[in-house]
């Protein structure tokens, strides 16, 4: 009766702490929202149409009557449009006054991937709110074995914690670059975000590193298990077993949505650890105009798709589609695991204990990962017969 109460508290704490994230998260989504349509543009000329002149007879003209009495409307068209002039200096890009595509640039990312950033990290957390208010914690059907397995070995735990911390570090500070100018500082002032900014800065910068490492290692470590299977098919058909009590389809060491979350960490880590690099050292790179001349020859002309001129693309270019990439598939990433971090905790029994302690109990591993458990008692079995032993361990 005790463990029962106590597990009602937790599960009454825990939905009202989905209805603070739901709650504040909202605020801040919607802050953004307010906030991403002065983003566009931070610089807008006076509320009065006034361009600076002391004589409002003369406004509109141009300084020093260069052009004559008034501007010429062909050439600043042309100028905005992003024609480009002659100079005499070696950088011919100094004849560019005006680049066309930092205008799509700015628009784009500082209009629309944070608003709809925001917009889909929201979505996450409300349908998993409304999950776990309709059908709450997943627990073991049987209950604990009181017997354990070990799952996950110390080294194992080890890269997962170093890909997952680095991530939880990369997010908090990407996500302060993102909204930071619009949520963080109205609450806190310029100076306090300042020295924000400035740490978060260089955190995301060098634990984007930690974050490399970690994907190599979990890549090597665990893409042989994520391999799809035909029992994936069976499992995604059943929806996990989640739906349906009692009902747990067989699945090997990962089952079919640890292997979809595998290999989007894979293939998103990777897409975003290659835009990053070249964010960090800029201009060193031609990530953009290889990967559209590669989708071009296989016959997909994303370019044209996407509304972009064909390939190469100058540096300046490069960098701004590589910040636009960045931002998406960062919050990309961000909305799955906020998803992969629930079902691990909160969202199911005895699952966190997998990276916790590596030991898991025989009973969700038997519901969870039957096909897995089976091979591992036949081997251990073969093992107890030659050295004597149990194949199983009591739990403490």
């Amino acid at each position: 009766m005790r463990s029962d109460r106590l597990a009602d508290r937790i599960s009454g704490a825990a939905r009202l702490m989905f209805a603070v994230c739901v709650l504040t998260f909202t605020i801040m989504a919607t802050m953004a929202a307010v906030s991403s349509a002065d983003a566009q543009s931070s610089v807008r000329p006076p509320a009065s149409g006034d361009t600076g002149f002391s004589d409002p007879s003369v406004a509109g003209q141009v300084p020093g009557n260069a052009l004559g009495a008034t501007s010429d409307s062909e050439l600043w068209r042309a100028v905005k449009s992003g024609t480009a002039g002659n100079v005499s200096i070696p950088d011919k890009n100094a004849g560019m006054l005006v680049q066309y595509e930092g205008q799509i640039w700015r628009e784009i990312h500082n209009g629309m991937v944070p608003l709809y950033g925001a917009w889909a990290i929201l979505g996450m957390i409300v349908l998993l709110a409304i999950f776990f208010a309709l059908i709450g914690r997943l627990r073991i059907d049987d209950g604990p074995a009181g017997i354990t397995i070990t799952r996950f070995s110390a080294l194992e735990r080890a890269g997962h914690w170093m890909t997952a911390g680095s991530f939880v570090l990369l997010a908090l500070t990407g996500l302060n670059i993102l909204y930071g100018r619009s949520v963080i500082i109205p609450v806190i002032g310029l100076d306090a975000y300042a020295a924000i900014a400035q740490w978060g800065k260089y955190i995301h910068n060098y634990v984007a590193f930690a974050f490399i490492a970690g994907l190599i290692f979990i890549f090597f470590h665990w893409a042989l298990h994520n391999i799809p299977s035909r029992s994936d098919i069976v499992w995604l058909l059943k929806g996990g077993g989640i739906f349906v009590k009692s009902v747990h389809p067989p699945a090997r060491k990962f089952n079919a949505g640890q292997k979809i979350v595998f290999w989007l960490t894979i293939f998103g880590g990777i897409s975003v650890a290659l835009s990053g690099w070249a964010l960090l050292f800029p201009f060193t790179t031609s990530l953009m105009t290889w990967f559209m001349e590669i989708m071009q020859t296989v016959g997909l002309d994303v370019p044209a798709w996407l509304g972009l001129p064909d390939p190469p693309y100058s540096g300046v270019v490069e960098q701004q589609m590589n910040q636009i990439w960045h931002a998406v598939m960062s919050l990309f990433l961000t909305t799955v695991i906020i998803a992969h971090i629930y079902i691990g905790s909160l969202g199911m029994e005895g699952a966190f204990d997998a990276m916790g302690s590596g030991e898991v109990d025989l009973n969700w591993a038997r519901e969870h990962h039957s096909l897995w458990v089976e091979e591992l008692e036949q081997e251990l079995d073969e093992d107890a017969a030659k050295h004597g032993g149990s194949s199983v361990q009591p739990a403490e």
